[in-house]
């Protein structure tokens, strides 16, 4: 394992650090932008819509962890299986797990995985699913996190071996703006920009940059509607955001369930009712129940309206991979 070390410039051997394995590393974040632009000091990644896992092995300890530090690995077996056959005994890695639908990733059929956990109930479930890899942080016995995007790309390369359901997160160099037209063509969530010669942030910075084909938000799911008709379990839930501590309502979303949500998702809401609204806005619904603000849905969207509201939402999923209290209103800004 000191090879990887042998091949690093004498420079760049300085910028590595001693660190014993870690127990636990924040994950470095995007910052929204809507600005596009080419730079040839910059990469450009499929913005991949699934699960944010870090991985950290330490001899034949392997966790898989979400963003918000929920241990994972017995949802995704087959991950956990692969990253144990690695030669490599002592690294820390990022990526997103996916499931895949007409080479689209589909944050939807993915849900059937996040569901479960029962390894041998995973493994039957009929989910395929793959852990891309786009990045390390620590290695060996030491920290890269000052090392250059393009040096902690390279040295995964070299240290794991990708068969599926492990893959390597290609890039593009520059010519972003093509490359996101592109994208978008083919129904990808969008890409992640990133500078090249940036260290590993463990925070969110703006040296990764996301482009979003659409616009894409999550919500604190506060309320819910009740069901009109013929249709079962509720009719729309009622979503918020984040200022401080103050629960800010936008709106109503009624759109993107199947039939056993409604019915399965109804009853946990069951469970979570409260008599007051948690909202710190009016919300003008006559029959709505409002719930414990702790469950977090991620919505798909046109726009803002001025008044703060969600334009012709639709529901995506629920995330368990963000704490309620995170969830701000993700507002653009310039690289």
């Amino acid at each position: 394992m000191t090879k990887w070390r042998d091949r690093l410039s004498a420079r760049e051997r300085e910028r590595i650090a001693r660190q014993a394995h870690p127990d636990w590393t924040a994950p470095m974040l995007a910052t929204l932008t809507h600005e596009r632009f080419y730079d040839p000091d910059w990469i450009f990644e499929r913005k991949l819509d699934g699960e944010r896992a870090l991985c950290f092995r330490d001899g034949d300890c392997i966790r898989l962890l979400t963003r918000n530090r929920k241990d994972i690995g017995e949802t995704y077996p087959e991950i956990v299986d692969a990253l144990a056959k690695q030669g490599c005994q002592d690294f820390v890695i990022d990526g997103e797990i996916v499931t895949l639908e007409n080479g689209r990733t589909s944050f939807s059929r993915l849900q059937q995985r996040m569901g479960i956990t029962d390894p041998q109930e995973a493994r039957k479930s009929g989910v395929a699913v793959y852990f891309y890899l786009f990045d390390i942080l620590h290695l060996g016995g030491f920290s890269l996190d000052d090392l250059a995007l393009r040096t902690r790309k390279s040295l995964l390369r070299q240290v794991l071996r990708f068969e599926d359901p492990l893959r390597y997160t290609p890039h593009r160099n520059g010519d972003g703006e093509a490359f996101f037209e592109d994208a978008c063509s083919r129904g990808w969530e969008g890409l992640i920009a990133k500078n090249a010669a940036s260290g590993y942030r463990h925070s969110r910075s703006r040296d990764w940059l996301k482009f979003k084909c659409d616009c894409r938000q999550e919500l604190v799911i506060g309320g819910f509607t009740a069901p009109k008709g013929v249709r079962k379990g509720f009719g729309a839930l009622l979503v918020g955001y984040y200022e401080g501590d103050s629960l800010h309502y936008a709106g109503k979303v009624g759109t993107g369930f199947d039939e056993a949500f409604l019915t399965d998702f109804r009853r946990r809401l069951a469970a979570m009712t409260r008599k007051t609204a948690p909202f710190d806005d009016p919300v003008d619904e006559a029959d709505a129940t409002f719930v414990t603000p702790d469950i977090v849905g991620e919505f798909g969207f046109t726009e803002w309206t001025q008044d703060g509201k969600l334009r012709h939402p639709r529901f995506l999923g629920l995330r368990r991979d963000k704490e309620a209290g995170d969830v701000v209103r993700e507002t653009p800004e310039k690289p």
